[in-house]
């Protein structure tokens, strides 16, 4: 059989010999190729004749699955699936393994760094004092007792609602199933809204989640509330957003997501919005998670080989 790792995904040379030589023992070849390209005829002709790619978070469509009539197993080197066509892997009973887990402590420590970097007003700090300025006013907030409110209690959001506890912050979740976590209280969304300092978004995207957060959730949350969202961009109307914050409904939001991958257009809305952090895409970014993710991926494609795959189709 041919594998196809169609993208670095942070895999070293050294590891892709490693990996090259261990599937060459068992008869298949396997292929590597060491730059991102995201064009579709480039991501078509590096995939010719594989049984199996490895690629993270560039898009796979019907397009792409019909050109390629070997392919017959994905492993996402990515949690997120909503850039595969799922329907067109359905259809060709192409299976989808993810990397679930990978940036499970990366993501979360990075939403705990951007609640604390919008309550302590670090950015803003940094270059008041790199233009020669003083506190000047600053005052900043402590996360300290907070009601942080956790919309998607999956691995990511139990993650974030543990190292919350550490700061004595009640926590509040809403999720689509019943779950009994230990210092956890899960309540509808509108309840958490209402009572949350902090909104925390972990979701995935799907037409259930896609503009969850809109005018109307704006309204319902306090006015010194945040917004994080680490999730997915389109999960938050960024019209809606750029209104909230310019209309004091919220008092800040913070974001590592957005409609499409930065770098972003230059006239993008919520470039004019106060009190908003924006981050280029980097919560899951961490030596530590690659590594993770490099084993989970190969792993997938070795458990596909021995009739053990992980399948996360619906």
């Amino acid at each position: 059989m041919k594998f196809a790792i169609l993208e670095p995904i942070g895999m070293t040379a050294c590891q892709y010999g490693q990996f090259k030589k261990e599937f060459e023992d068992l008869g298949h070849e396997l292929v590597f190729f060491g730059d991102r390209n995201e064009d579709e005829q480039e991501m078509i002709k590096r995939a010719e004749g594989a049984d199996a790619i490895v690629v993270s978070n560039i898009p796979i469509t019907k397009n792409f699955i019909d050109a390629c009539p070997n392919l017959s197993m994905i492993s996402v080197a990515f949690t997120g699936i909503d850039h595969i066509d799922m329907q067109a892997c359905n259809e060709r009973n192409v299976l989808v393994s993810n990397a679930s887990g990978f940036s499970t402590e990366s993501v979360a420590e990075l939403c705990i760094g951007m609640i604390l970097s919008v309550y302590r007003k670090i950015v803003g700090g940094d270059a008041m004092t790199r233009f020669g300025g003083g506190r000047g006013g600053f005052l900043g907030t402590e996360l300290n007792g907070k009601t942080l409110g956790i919309i998607g209690a999956g691995e990511i959001g139990l993650r974030v609602a543990q190292i919350a506890k550490v700061f004595n912050c009640r926590v509040l979740a809403y999720s689509r199933s019943e779950k009994c976590v230990e210092g956890v209280t899960f309540v509808d969304k509108e309840t958490l809204l209402r009572e949350s300092d902090i909104v925390s978004l972990h979701v995935p995207l799907s037409n259930e989640t896609k503009g969850l957060m809109g005018k109307e959730e704006f309204k319902l949350m306090k006015a010194e509330a945040i917004l994080i969202n680490t999730a997915r961009g389109p999960v938050v109307d960024s019209e809606a957003l750029c209104w909230a914050l310019d209309e004091a409904e919220i008092a800040g939001a913070a974001l590592d997501v957005y409609e499409k991958e930065p770098p972003l257009d230059r006239d993008h809305i919520l470039f004019t919005a106060p009190n908003l952090i924006m981050l280029p895409h980097i919560a899951y970014a961490t030596n530590e998670s690659f590594q993770k993710r490099i084993d989970i991926v190969m792993e997938n494609i070795k458990l596909w080989l021995q009739g053990k795959p992980r399948n996360i189709m619906n």
